[in-house]
């Protein structure tokens, strides 16, 4: 059965409700270490907290101010790709330009060589056209004073005379050949 005594006894030992030198010496301890916490540890606390936060920060605006120079160094480089696909567009279009002048002064040296050979050629044509014309005329003459000889039955050996009927007789081919174009023409 249970006695008071137990009872009294059972309260004393109750290991719910610490003894009063205990819960003074708990409470002196606890303020002992909040006192510590609040002013030792977490000012410095606060101030690595501090710190990482600056770090942070800090290594954010470096990133940004990184992110900043590559964007304007790309812009530059896309600025000078720019600039040079435009000057090579400029030296291809000069080189263009430069090369149809070159094949137009080709061309025209072209046809200045060719008139140059077809004006010597007309001219030793003509030169040679004259020289068989002055050799036919001379052959022609001695042949015909020659048959004129035999026809009239006297020599013709006047050179004078030889070469008024030369001339005569030149003179009626051409008038032909003159009226035979006029007649085919």
């Amino acid at each position: 059965m249970i006695t008071s005594a137990s009872v009294l006894a059972a309260e004393q030992n109750n290991p719910l409700m610490p003894h009063p030198y205990e819960l003074v010496v708990g409470i002196f301890s606890f303020i002992v270490v909040l006192v510590v916490v609040g002013k030792i540890l977490t000012p410095r606390i606060q101030q690595t907290l501090e710190e990482r936060t600056d770090a942070i920060e800090g290594g954010l605006k470096r990133a940004e101010q990184a992110q900043e120079e590559a964007r304007q160094t790309l812009e530059q480089y896309k600025a000078q790709q720019k600039d040079a696909a435009i000057e090579a567009s400029k030296l291809r279009k000069k080189a263009e330009e430069q090369g149809a002048q070159i094949i137009a002064e080709m061309k025209e040296q072209a046809q200045a060589e060719a008139r140059r050979i077809i004006d010597a050629a007309k001219a030793q044509i003509e030169a040679e056209r004259q020289q068989a014309l002055s050799s036919l005329r001379a052959e022609i003459g001695s042949m015909s004073v020659e048959l004129a000889s035999r026809v009239v039955g006297e020599s013709l050996e006047d050179s004078a005379r030889q070469s008024r009927v030369v001339d005569r007789f030149l003179e009626e081919l051409e008038e032909r050949a003159r009226t035979q174009e006029q007649i085919t023409s």
